[in-house]
């Protein structure tokens, strides 16, 4: 299904770490071998962030070979003067075509006023160009990425002859309260998992409700907003709310 706010973009970096959450507790850490869901969501909301919409990521393109890099860090210690070292396995020259869309949030009714579609489509284009509101990162915050237009499936990526390749068992993306799909995610965290493929290069998501492996994580409530609240105020001002 073709929507019509469509938004298609590159990001690039030097280095990513694309892994669960769950797994960056401390020690070792190791990257997936391609971008999860959920990272290229957090990619685009710096991009472009209401909580009058949701982005979709529909699909990513693997321009770049998938070459990894092991790095020495030094964990920073809070609590004590530990000097430890840990092995971060990162991946690095990384290139990924993305092509996303946005739906409205039907959680938040007490932002319908500002559902403009052409408004949030033509800001979140703009901001792309740009190359986003706020820092990009890829997966983490020391892999610094950036955002730059461009046409999904143009140019020669390094796996366009490859039939299919499996990634096996793979961290999609956290479901949070103001997303909630079913009763089953209402007031809650909850973590999506799935089986991603590669295609000639492309992998296609599935959205989040249609993941069937879900591991609730915690009780979470939702946040409001609204024109009257401290959290939406002066906004109207700028234009943002129309």
């Amino acid at each position: 299904m073709q929507h019509p706010n469509i938004v298609e973009f590159q990001v690039t970096g030097d280095y990513a770490l694309f892994s669960d959450p769950i797994m960056r507790v401390g020690g070792e850490k190791c990257s997936y071998q391609v971008p999860t869901y959920e990272a290229l969501k957090g990619v685009l909301s710096s991009v472009y962030w209401k909580p009058t919409l949701i982005w979709y990521i529909d699909a990513v393109r693997i321009m770049n070979q998938i070459q990894t890099e092991v790095k020495g860090i030094r964990p920073t210690h809070y609590q004590d003067d530990k000097n430890d070292l840990s092995f971060y396995t990162y991946l690095k020259n990384c290139r990924y075509q993305v092509r996303a869309h946005f739906e409205w949030n039907e959680n938040r009714s007490e932002l319908i006023q500002d559902r403009n579609e052409n408004k949030h489509h033509n800001i979140a284009k703009r901001m792309i160009e740009k190359g986003g509101r706020r820092d990009i990162f890829l997966g983490t915050r020391e892999c610094q990425g950036y955002v730059e237009p461009c046409m999904f499936g143009e140019g020669a990526g390094a796996y366009d002859t490859l039939p299919e390749l499996s990634f096996g068992l793979m961290y999609h993306g956290i479901t949070y309260a103001d997303e909630a799909y079913s009763p089953e995610t209402q007031g809650k965290m909850t973590a999506r998992f799935w089986y991603p493929v590669m295609k000639q290069g492309i992998i296609t998501f599935p959205r989040p409700e249609a993941c069937t492996l879900t591991k609730p994580l915690r009780e979470m409530g939702v946040k409001p907003f609204g024109e009257t609240l401290e959290n939406f105020s002066g906004l109207q001002e700028f234009g943002e709310v129309r």
